[in-house]
C-alpha cells in the first residue's frame, strides 16, 4: 500500500532537527545478497532508508545536509540510471521523476554523480553521520554496504568528526505516525484473514506444512508476505520458541501453536494463537489457556506511557507465577525465593512479553526508553509445560495512546469458546 511522500518528508525533517550543526548524513540501501552460482536473494530494503524516502530500489543513497551552502544540496537522492539492458533483464527501474514523487525529494541524481557531490559536501561540512545496524539483538556477520562506506569515509576523510545515526533513527522510528499505524493495521487485518482461513482448515491428520501453505495463499493473494518465518508448532513443538521445521502431522488431542503474521508493503504484524487440533480444548489445556488469556488481558491494560519493556516483563512474570501456582506448576514457597535475576516462573516463561513492531518485526528502539503515545508493541504472555508436552502463547499488537492503549488485533478471535465455535463450523 503506497504511503504519502509527505510522511517521508516529515521523517527527514524530524531527523534533520536532531543533527548537529554543519552535519552530513548518509544512508545506503541494503545489498543484494548472493545465494549460489549466479543467484541473488530478493531485495530487502534498509528500513532506515525506506523510513526516510519510501524508495524500495537497490543501490540507492540518501544524503542529508541541512546546513549546506547550496539549498538544492540539503537533501539529495541518488539512484541507478535506467537503461535498455536493465529494462530487459531486471524490469522497471525508477526514473528521477518517479523517485521524486515517491520520496518528496526534489533533487534526485544518478548514482554515478554521488562521489563528486559527496566529496564537495564533506569538504564543506565537518560532521559525518553514518549508519549501522545497532539493534541490540543483531548478529551482523556479513559486511554490509554501510560497513564498506564507513571504511571508505574514514580512509578519505580521517580528520572529520563522525557520529552514529542509528540512535537518532531508533528514537524517531519507535513513535509511529498515523500513516504508519494505518499500514500496520492493514497488515494486522490480513493476518486475521489468514488465521480465520487456518481455523477452517486445521484438523487431525493435516501436516504443519499444509497449514503454512494456507496462510501463504491468503497473504500472497492480497500482495502480502510472511512478516517472519512462520511457526506452525503442534504437540510438544509448542514448547520450541522459534520452531520452524513445520513438517509434522497434527494429531488428535494436541494443541497447535500458530505464530504467523503478515507483512504488507513494508510494515509488519505479529500474531500468536494456540488452538486445539481436534477443535476442542481438553480440560487441562483449557485451564492453561484461560490462565494465559487472563494475563494477556491484564498485561494489555498495563501497557501505558512511562513504563519500560523491562517493567512490563517483571509485571508479566509476577502474574504468570501466580497463575502457575493455581495450575499446580509452582508452590507459594517458590514465589518467596523468586528474584528479578532468577524469577520462579522462568522454567515456564523464558522470554520477554513485548517488543516494538513496525518496519521490522522486532523494530528498533533505544535501550531503556520509556513507553510513550505512538509506540506499537506486542503483548505475548505464555506458559510452556515441557513435562506435559504442550505450551500456550497468545500475542496481539497494541498501540499506545494518550489515554491508554488500543488493540490493533481486537477483532481476531482469541477467546477459547469463540475459537472452538469457529472450528466446529469447518
Amino acid at each position: 500500500m503506497p504511503l504519502p511522500a509527505t510522511l517521508f518528508a516529515l521523517n527527514r525533517e524530524r531527523l534533520a532537527q536532531k543533527l548537529r550543526p554543519r552535519s552530513l548524513a548518509v544512508l545506503n540501501a541494503n545489498d543484494l545478497m548472493p545465494t549460489n552460482a549466479d543467484g541473488v536473494m530478493g531485495h530487502l530494503q534498509n528500513a532506515d532508508l525506506f523510513y526516510l524516502t519510501g524508495v524500495h530500489q537497490e543501490e540507492t543513497i540518501l544524503l542529508l545536509a541541512p546546513d549546506a551552502l547550496d539549498p538544492a544540496q540539503r537533501e539529495m537522492l541518488f539512484i541507478r540510471q535506467p537503461n535498455e539492458h536493465l529494462k530487459i533483464w531486471e524490469g522497471h527501474k525508477l526514473t528521477q521523476e518517479s523517485a521524486a514523487a515517491i520520496s518528496g525529494i526534489k533533487n534526485v541524481k544518478w548514482l554515478s554523480e554521488f562521489p563528486s557531490v559527496f566529496r564537495t559536501l564533506a569538504c564543506e561540512l565537518k560532521i559525518l553521520y553514518l549508519n549501522t545496524n545497532e539493534h541490540s539483538r543483531a548478529d551482523v556477520t556479513v559486511e554490509t554496504r554501510d560497513d564498506r562506506f564507513i571504511r571508505e569515509c574514514r580512509k578519505k576523510f580521517p580528520l572529520h568528526h563522525y557520529e552514529r545515526l542509528a540512535p537518532l533513527l531508533h528514537e524517531l522510528r519507535v513513535v509511529k505516525s498515523e500513516p504508519e499505524i494505518h499500514a500496520i493495521q492493514a497488515a494486522c487485518a490480513l493476518t486475521g484473514q489468514g488465521f480465520q482461513r487456518a481455523l477452517k482448515f486445521v484438523k487431525p491428520g493435516v501436516n504443519e506444512t499444509e497449514i503454512e501453505a494456507e496462510f501463504a495463499h491468503e497473504f500472497v493473494r492480497h500482495k502480502g508476505q510472511f512478516a517472519y518465518p512462520p511457526i506452525i508448532a503442534s504437540g510438544a513443538n509448542n514448547n520450541i520458541l522459534h520452531y520452524n521445521q513445520n513438517d509434522q502431522i497434527c494429531k488428535k488431542g494436541d494443541l497447535l501453536l500458530l505464530d504467523v503474521a503478515a507483512g504488507l508493503g513494508n510494515y509488519m504484524s505479529d500474531l500468536t494463537r494456540t488452538i486445539p487440533v481436534s477443535g476442542k480444548f481438553s480440560r487441562r489445556q483449557r485451564q492453561v489457556y484461560d490462565a494465559v488469556l487472563r494475563v494477556f488481558r491484564l498485561m494489555t491494560r498495563a501497557m501505558i506511557s512511562g513504563k519500560t519493556l523491562k517493567d512490563l516483563r517483571a509485571e508479566c512474570e509476577a502474574l504468570l507465577a501466580e497463575e502457575c501456582v493455581g495450575l499446580g506448576l509452582l508452590k507459594p514457597s517458590h514465589l518467596k525465593k523468586s528474584t528479578p535475576e532468577n524469577p520462579a516462573v522462568r522454567p515456564f516463561f523464558m522470554h520477554g512479553v513485548s517488543h516494538s513492531i513496525g518496519l521490522d518485526v522486532h523494530d528498533v528502539m533505544n535501550a531503556g526508553a520509556k513507553i510513550s503515545p505512538g509506540w506499537v508493541l506486542t503483548c505475548e504472555p505464555a506458559i510452556y509445560i515441557q513435562a506435559e508436552g504442550f505450551g500456550v502463547r497468545l500475542e496481539n499488537i497494541i498501540l499506545i495512546t494518550e489515554d491508554g492503549q488500543r488493540d490493533l488485533m481486537a477483532d481476531i478471535p482469541i477467546e477459547a469458546d469463540e475459537i472452538e465455535s469457529l472450528m466446529r463450523r469447518r
